[in-house]
């Protein structure tokens, strides 16, 4: 198969990108070149800016893709950049379950939304919901926006769980494994009683192909991508610990001492808990147990620190000096 993949030099379009290589598949990266790999991947590279994606359309039909995974369509000026020039062909677009409603509530601290969460739950009424996280491009992101166009040319949505795994530029297991590395043996967490569904980078990996072999199953199809079974914020704290190999001590604190970056583990009044049956079932998909991909996940992380990491405990010094 011809795959054509509009971002895929990074994290997770990084992962699909090798996987559709590992198993024999021609891939074509369309990227703007800023992040270029750092050793040979196997996949042809073709610089332009999304924007100015109509300036390559012609290049990109002659070369017949199979199939087009769209990983970075953030807005709708994304959107509308690139749909009008792609061939008539398999189209899978990366999303998230940000869109649902109840991911606005969770932004709110409101609850009301039942879980698990399926592809049939409300989504969000508001629209932009990181403007006030992320100034200057907040404004304008939102996935709500993007999926339409998607799904009126006959393409596939998949809906993505907070995702972890090697290269996470989020690096999501960072609460805790900040403190591992800094030795620190007791660590200030709030109730620690969040569902937040997550689902490791290779499973979103092996969900995009399972949509490419079944595109008759995939197609104008919403799935939400996640781990059949989640974890509460605090046992997925200790999961961390166990893969690191470190024993420390999680302290209850209240919510008002709990550090900047331990937001999540506060009182929560809304899970954000998604159910992936629909991807189990109509695509095959196989997601891996999480027992397998944390320590995975870990040991990366582990052996690639950030460059800049944030040394100041004194939070945690305040809210422990102040735990019962």
């Amino acid at each position: 198969m011809r795959v054509l993949m509009l971002g895929g030099t990074r994290f997770i379009g990084r992962r699909i990108a090798a996987d559709l290589v590992a198993r024999g598949d021609d891939v074509i990266v369309v990227h703007r070149g800023q992040t270029e790999p750092d050793q040979p991947d196997g996949c042809t590279h073709l610089h332009t800016d999304r924007a100015e994606f109509g300036q390559v359309a012609e290049r990109v039909r002659a070369l017949r893709p199979d199939a087009v995974i769209d990983t970075l369509a953030m807005t709708k000026a994304d959107a509308d950049a690139v749909l009008p020039h792609l061939p008539d062909t398999i189209l899978v677009l990366l999303s998230s379950v940000d869109v649902y409603r109840a991911y606005e509530l969770v932004l709110a601290d409101r609850g009301g939304e039942p879980v698990p969460i399926t592809e049939e739950s409300p989504v969000r009424q508001g629209r932009y919901p990181l403007r006030e996280v992320l100034p200057g491009r907040g404004e304008t992101y939102d996935k709500l926006d993007v999926e339409p166009g998607y799904l009126a040319r006959g393409g596939t949505v998949l809906r993505l769980a907070m995702i972890y795994g090697e290269h996470d530029g989020q690096r999501r297991e960072e609460f805790i494994l900040r403190r591992v590395r800094a030795g620190r043996r007791r660590i200030p967490i709030g109730p620690g009683t969040f569902l937040g569904s997550r689902c490791y980078v290779g499973d979103v990996a092996s969900a995009v192909l399972a949509a490419l072999d079944r595109p008759a199953a995939a197609a104008c199809q919403v799935f939400n991508v996640c781990d059949p079974a989640t974890d509460t914020v605090r046992d997925h704290a200790n999961r961390i610990l166990t893969a690191a190999g470190y024993e420390a001590e999680l302290v209850t604190v209240p919510d008002a001492l709990v550090p900047g970056d331990m937001d999540e583990t506060k009182s929560i009044a809304q899970h954000l808990l998604t159910d992936s049956r629909k991807a189990i079932t109509l695509l095959d998909w196989r997601p891996t147990d999480p027992a397998l991909t944390i320590p995975i996940s870990v040991r990366w992380h582990l052996a690639h620190p950030p460059s800049d990491p944030d040394e100041d405990f004194s939070p945690d010094d305040r809210a422990l000096a102040a735990a019962p």
